[in-house]
């Protein structure tokens, strides 16, 4: 029998102490389990696929200064940053997950990020601009068939049903009623129109499950109306955030509430996190220097009051903007967007705290990785 020899012995004990595969030149050595991170919704979490489509620059963020800080150059990420499932992926241990529309990207064991920056869980919501829900659910079934080709059934079903799938949705379809005008809470009531919308967000969760999918992480709704860009929708209205797409907000997250301990009682094996952080990001606005940041109203980047213009950069109509000096004094990036700093703190609340600005308990996306 072959003997090892002593370089060999060093190697391997290195490469199992890491835990790690690459560099160990074909020795046996376990590598650390870990879960796959799928991500579906909008501008909250879209990092490019945009990028990739036929759409307005109203829907797009690759020019600068969006993502000047950590990138140093713009990734189509809407905000000066990183977002939050690229905070969570490294909380996770895993890669910054890519876009499913990057050229050449098809490797799908660490996951990969659907969401679309203006998308809606309506079809109609910016219909013809954006991937709506539906159609990120159409890509995410492309994966699941290409994965289960390529590594088997067996590992496939691994991977999918120890995964985390990670949802932001919503806000595109509350915000579209008001900047344009729409008829829609005319002819509906704000809780027939939610339900819509959870309906379908709903009806998307269920066909992800169907395809093996168990862990789900959905984000809540923030304060809409405190947004810059919603401060200035009805004239003379800049001092206060919009009470009304608030209220609505604030129902969306009571219902999806209910939909979710609902689907818990329907789907063996369901599992999810739900945190509701709309009072913590409503205090943080108001109170900014509460949570070490010095503006909570005005964007650090646009034009008009409270830079609620959707302007920055420049490429939207509107040439001439302001950015503001210190990014990380601000809430807000944008006219409807928040900066990276933000999306650290509300990803490390996610991560890891169970905080009292939820009604109940619940399960934070640490515990939802190690299920």
């Amino acid at each position: 029998m072959a003997t090892r020899s002593r370089l060999q012995i060093y190697v391997l004990a290195f490469c199992a102490t890491l835990l790690v595969q690459s560099g160990c030149n074909g020795l046996s050595v376990h590598h650390r389990k870990h879960a796959a991170l799928f991500i579906f919704g909008d501008s909250l979490f879209d990092v490019g696929n945009n990028n990739y489509i036929n759409t307005s620059t109203n829907f797009q963020a690759n020019f600068f200064p969006y993502g000047e800080t950590f990138f140093g150059y713009s990734t189509g990420r809407v905000s000066d940053g990183r977002l939050i499932p690229d905070i969570i992926a490294e909380y996770a241990n895993l890669p910054m997950i890519p876009p499913y529309l990057q050229p050449g990207f098809d490797n799908y064991t660490n996951g990969v990020n659907f969401a679309s920056a203006g998308a809606g869980a309506l079809a109609e919501t910016f219909q013809g601009f954006v991937l709506d829900l539906k159609t990120q659910l159409g890509y995410f079934k492309n994966v699941e068939k290409q994965l289960r080709h390529r590594v088997g059934e067996a590992e496939a079903h691994t991977l999918l049903s120890e995964a985390v799938y990670l949802i932001s949705i919503g806000s595109n379809d509350y915000i579209a009623p008001f900047i344009a005008n729409s008829s829609l809470f005319e002819s509906r009531s704000h809780e027939e129109y939610v339900r819509m919308v959870t309906g379908n967000l709903t009806n998307v969760i269920k066909e992800i499950y169907r395809k093996g999918g168990r862990k789900f992480g959905i984000a809540g709704m923030e304060p809409l109306g405190c947004l810059p860009g919603m401060r200035t929708i009805k004239p003379g209205n800049t001092t206060t955030c919009g009470e009304e797409i608030n209220d609505i907000s604030r129902l969306h997250n009571r219902v999806l509430a209910k939909v979710l301990l609902k689907l818990k009682g329907q789907l063996p094996e369901f599992i999810y996190s739900n945190p509701n952080f709309y009072s913590y990001l409503n205090d943080t606005v108001h109170n900014p220097s509460k949570h070490g940041f010095k503006e909570g109203k005005m964007a650090c980047c646009g034009s008009g009051p409270y830079r609620g213009i959707m302007s920055c950069g420049g490429k939207r109509g509107v040439t001439e903007y302001q950015l503001c000096e210190n990014v990380t004094d601000y809430v807000f990036f944008d006219s409807g967007h928040a900066t990276e700093r933000i999306y650290q703190q509300v990803s490390k609340l996610w991560w890891s705290h169970s905080t009292p600005d939820v009604t109940a308990r619940y399960i934070n996306l640490k515990e939802l990785f190690e299920v």
